[in-house]
């Protein structure tokens, strides 16, 4: 029979966040587990006369809950709030050996309804999921969506500390009406991280370099095994991303996976690489990945999502690319960084022209049925069904875009 000993945790020093000088919003914890009873803590902060108490206070309840009870614990503070030094703690702890088995969760803030299955994706803004200081300001810029990113701007190193500060973040950050998503990392890493984050109400979840549809399955099967083990009803959404060429071949595949799957994108830097291309601005290269991705996710009624543009000094060069992914059926994209949010707004709102000639349609389109005409006319010209259809959904977007009212138009 194993020993008690023998499966013990090993303890050891451990750290974990960022202090100096060109840090904010964060934090450095190291502990080092003790043989003698008793906690102590040495605090240095930018803040200390302020709030140094409330983060000795804060520090000594969370190593309390994680039933941390020998310790020497060194805190080096550049301005964190509570959910950041609470994640902080309990990552050091963990890497410590310690705290196995309990969770320290911050209180948490009115969780705004469930995203709707069908609503605008023109923006996404992705957020270093291991970078706290870039959280409380994120939807200052309105993107339709904030990624909490786990899987390629967090080091491998940070995952486990990157998963706490997200799981915080979920619970803790207002982002205002922006969708609330996070990328989990590829499978199997990224079902541990389901286990930390769908419990605080994602809106959506995005799949990092999915290949074959048994991958959305698995991810969509533990989050219902979650869901119910939490009593959670609301719907959670889900963002397959194709990065490789058996991904591109596999789409409508994938795209049809799960009813709970709204959206499907692709990443053409890894797509490229697999390809072994170079990723040029014009984008020439990806041009078949991309209409077929378009094609595959119309065909499964979902919504198709353009990549991000990564130069981001070039606004224009972004403006024309959005242009282009509108024109091929995209209805939104990735940013990288908030200059680029307003930037794909604009080129993905209906032109001038074409609310116009919609409104149009639309209108002959009412005057037939109130006249209980099975035919749709503009002039002299018959308007079939699908271009009747594609006007109505064009106004629809325009009016949710608040393109109508600014314009005068109605």
């Amino acid at each position: 029979m194993m020993s008690t000993a023998s499966i013990r945790p090993r303890l050891q020093p451990a750290e974990v966040g960022n202090w100096g000088p060109d840090t904010r919003s964060d934090l450095h914890v190291r502990i080092e587990p003790r043989e003698r009873d008793g906690i102590e803590i040495a605090l240095e902060s930018r803040v200390e006369p302020y709030y140094g108490e409330s983060i000795l206070t804060e520090a000594r309840q969370v190593l309390e809950q994680l039933h941390v009870q020998r310790a020497y614990v060194a805190i080096h503070d550049e301005g964190a709030l509570p959910f950041a030094i609470s994640a902080r703690l309990e990552a050091a702890v963990k890497r410590a050996g310690l705290g196995s088995g309990y969770r320290v969760l911050p209180e948490k803030i009115v969780v705004p309804p469930a995203s709707a299955r069908d609503r605008m994706r023109r923006s996404r803004l992705y957020i270093p999921g291991n970078e706290p200081k870039y959280f409380i300001n994120a939807g200052l810029r309105n993107p339709d969506g904030i990624i909490l990113d786990l899987e390629d701007s967090v080091h491998p190193h940070e995952k486990d500390a990157a998963r706490l500060l997200v799981r915080n973040a979920l619970r803790a950050v207002d982002f205002g009406t922006c969708e609330r998503m996070v990328r989990i990392n590829q499978l199997p890493l990224g079902l541990a991280d389901l286990e930390e984050i769908v419990p605080e109400f994602p809106d959506l979840v995005l799949l990092p370099k999915t290949e074959r549809p048994e991958q959305v399955m698995q991810v969509a099967d533990r989050i219902e095994q979650i869901k119910g083990r939490h009593g959670i009803d609301r719907s959670i959404w889900l963002m397959p991303i194709l990065e490789s060429a058996l991904g591109i071949e596999n789409a409508y595949a994938i795209a049809t996976a799960s009813p709970d799957i709204v959206a499907m994108t692709i990443g053409l830097e890894d797509y490229t690489a697999d390809l072994g291309v170079v990723k040029t601005a014009k984008g020439d290269e990806t041009l078949f990945a991309r209409q077929r991705l378009v094609n595959a996710a119309r065909a499964a009624g979902i919504q198709p999502i353009d990549s991000v543009y990564g130069d981001v000094a070039d606004l224009e060069g972004l403006r024309q690319w959005g242009m282009n992914s509108r024109a091929m059926g995209f209805e939104g994209m990735g940013c990288i960084h908030p200059l680029q949010i307003a930037v794909i707004h604009e080129a993905f709102a209906p032109t001038a022209t074409e609310i116009e000639k919609a409104l149009k349609i639309v209108a002959a389109f009412d005057e037939a049925q109130q006249k209980s005409l099975s035919v749709v006319s503009l002039g002299s010209k018959m308007i079939d069904p699908p271009v009747v259809q594609r006007a109505l959904k064009l106004v629809s977007r325009a009016r949710a875009m608040g393109i109508l009212q600014q314009s005068g138009m109605s």
